[in-house]
């Protein structure tokens, strides 16, 4: 199987696609055991397929969000009667649902508010209108998405130094965006230009996006892969096998402090300890202006179950107690720098021009 892309090209996975009767999202609960769709018809679908993550990611749930008006706009013009204000009134109700869906990644507020904003300037026009409106800048936040995953390989790719061994945490590749991928993105263009370099995957615990979607993501493209569990990675730097460390971000504070997948903060805090460069890629969206510092990120936190269970067997016995944040803080001054499409940021953070 060849390279991972969001739009249906020959021989390549979709990750997301929009179709005449609703979205296609590869389900990434199902990986590595098989590869199968979901389809999604409604926008009440398209949140629960975020929510369970079927699709995950900060930019890929931007995406899915801005499909999911797609649905709505569609759902609307197949009720009768309908006007211009009725459907701009629905629009606006399903884009509060559909951001309700996972509150840490900012991509998905950010990809809303700009649908908002649209739906707003068209509620005028006719329903018709609206639905081409809405499909067209769903269409959009997807392209832009792809070009910027691109550019942040490209930018990252110049960090990365002959025959690099790096570590990487949870996924953040072409699943997690619509189709390229932030630091895996990143590993991928430099890949391309040097092909000795090699990756250490976190397992990523409690969901596994690492050993499951990671090493999946690394498999296909034929770039060599090591798996360790999580509370290798401190002893895997002492043994001096890692030269730098990429990781995604779903929200980043004014002050460069970044919310990524639990565990990133542990892996900041080991990089620091074994002067090993650590850096966040992600896209300008995901940068949050309107949060001072990471302690005003909201951390999401899962169902005790996804702790508990492992494939459908339990791991500990009942009665022990569960806490499951989803997301945890690395500060600013432990990242080396922030890979955007926009360039390479260094401390002391200041994304005005991101």
């Amino acid at each position: 199987m060849g390279s991972l892309a969001s739009q249906p090209t020959e021989n390549k996975v979709t990750v997301i696609r929009l179709d005449s009767d609703g979205v296609s999202l590869l389900d990434q609960t199902a990986i590595p055991r098989e590869v199968r769709y979901a389809k999604i018809t409604t926008p009440d679908e398209m949140r629960h397929a975020i929510q369970t993550m079927v699709v995950r990611g900060a930019p890929a749930i931007g995406v899915a969000g801005a499909y999911g008006l797609i649905l709505s706009a569609r759902q609307q013009l197949q009720e009768s009667p309908v006007t211009s204000q009725s459907m701009a009134a629905a629009l606006l109700a399903d884009a509060d649902l559909l951001e309700s869906a996972r509150p840490t990644a900012v991509n998905l507020q950010w990809a809303m508010d700009r649908m908002r904003r649209l739906i707003q300037a068209k509620a005028d026009h006719s329903p018709e209108e609206i639905l081409k409106a809405v499909e067209a800048e769903a269409l959009r936040i997807y392209d832009e998405d792809v070009a910027m995953c691109k550019a942040i390989g490209k930018h990252g790719a110049a960090l990365v130094p002959k025959a690099a061994r790096i570590l990487t945490h949870c996924n953040a590749g072409a699943l997690a965006t619509a189709g390229y991928g932030t630091a895996l993105g990143v590993i991928r263009e430099a890949f391309a230009a040097d092909p000795s370099i090699q990756v250490y995957a976190d397992e990523t615990r409690p969901r596994l996006q690492g050993a499951r979607l990671t090493t999946w993501e690394m498999v296909q493209e034929g770039i060599p892969v090591t798996l360790i569990t999580d509370n290798m990675s401190a002893w895997v730097m002492k043994q001096g096998k890692v030269d730098m460390v990429i990781v995604g971000a779903d929200r980043i504070a004014a002050n460069g402090d970044a919310a990524n997948k639990i565990g990133t903060y542990l892996l900041a805090l080991a990089a620091k300890a074994h002067n090993i460069p650590f850096y966040v890629a992600a896209p300008s969206s995901t940068v949050d202006p309107s949060i001072a510092s990471g302690e005003q990120i909201p951390i999401e936190e899962r169902p005790e179950d996804e702790v508990y269970w492992i494939h459908n067997e339990a791991i500990c016995p009942e009665g022990v107690r569960f806490f499951n944040p989803s997301f945890d803080v690395t500060p600013a001054e432990l990242i080396t720098g922030i890979i955007t499409e926009k360039g390479v940021f260094r401390y002391p953070y200041h994304f005005t021009s991101a």
